[in-house]
């Protein structure tokens, strides 16, 4: 049994919390570039330029990517054998609260209705599981309003189909527009239930941009989804062009056999999220 304490936790959040703010991961902006290389719009050229130079001045100068810092979303993968030293859940809490603090990030989250800020970007969204093994692996994912507002689920009838998914998610990235800041990252997630769908979106913008799903058939749903949202023409920036997205990646689950639930989250070009195993 290996112990771990708290306060080391807190550490490394905060820092996950910074990073993934100030640094754009080196897929998302080699993908960026591979794409200002095919793009066919003179004015999606210069936004994808401006959209790496942003990134550079980021990295270099220690500032956000983004003034959208986005709710701390958590991923926490908690190995069995591992005993957390204190309380796991205000580990990360004050891990996002000294983040966004230390890293002068705009703090996001509010009352839904009266709409005051606390001030303090608390609480995490927080999804733990428990795995096999001692060791602790911690995703910090902020997503920003922008990106998180175009989100979209149906229940479809099993009879909906391959086809009836891959209408439903390009239509929800042509009805986003320039909304979410593209191009965009499109995740997908199949199957599940009601709450599950979502989260198998939310999970599947953390793989990486050349990250395709095992399974053919899913992989070829990638693909086609590609494709054809980049066919919208939507663009960088949404002012034209043959990139509106970067990536696409499903996620599946068991479902009901009288239901087919699918669910589309999207990323805006930053696509930020940060790993650490501890």
């Amino acid at each position: 049994m290996r112990t771990l304490a708290a306060e080391k936790i807190t550490e490394v959040v905060a820092d996950l919390c910074i990073r993934a703010c100030y640094d754009l991961c080196g897929d998302v902006y080699d993908t960026l570039k591979k794409c200002r290389a095919c793009e066919k719009s003179a004015i999606g050229v210069d936004i994808l330029d401006q959209i790496t130079k942003n990134a550079d001045i980021a990295a270099e100068n220690r500032v956000p990517i983004c003034q959208d810092c986005g709710l701390a979303v958590v991923f926490a993968e908690i190995g069995q054998d591992l005993h957390i030293l204190g309380n796991f859940e205000e580990a990360v809490n004050e891990g996002v609260k000294r983040g966004y603090e230390e890293g002068y990030l705009r703090k996001s989250t509010c009352t839904p209705l009266t709409r005051k800020n606390f001030g303090n970007n608390l609480p995490a969204i927080l999804h733990v599981r428990l795995v096999p093994g001692e060791n602790l692996r911690l995703t910090v994912a902020p997503k920003g309003g922008g990106s998180e507002n175009m989100s979209a689920l149906k229940m479809f009838p099993p009879a909906a189909g391959r086809e009836g998914i891959i209408d439903f998610v390009v239509d929800t990235v042509r009805k986003a527009g320039p909304n979410p800041c593209p191009p965009v990252v499109v995740g997908v997630g199949i199957g599940g239930n009601f709450e599950k769908a979502p989260l198998l979106a939310k999970e599947a913008l953390l793989a990486a941009m050349d990250e395709h799903h095992s399974d053919p058939v899913y992989a070829d749903m990638e693909k086609e989804i590609f494709v054809k949202v980049n066919r919208l023409g939507i663009g960088p920036g949404g002012l034209g062009g043959s990139t509106t997205a970067l990536s696409v990646h499903i996620k599946d689950a068991p479902c009901h056999i009288a239901s087919l639930p699918c669910a589309v989250n999207l990323n805006c070009h930053a696509a930020r999220h940060q790993t650490r195993v501890i």
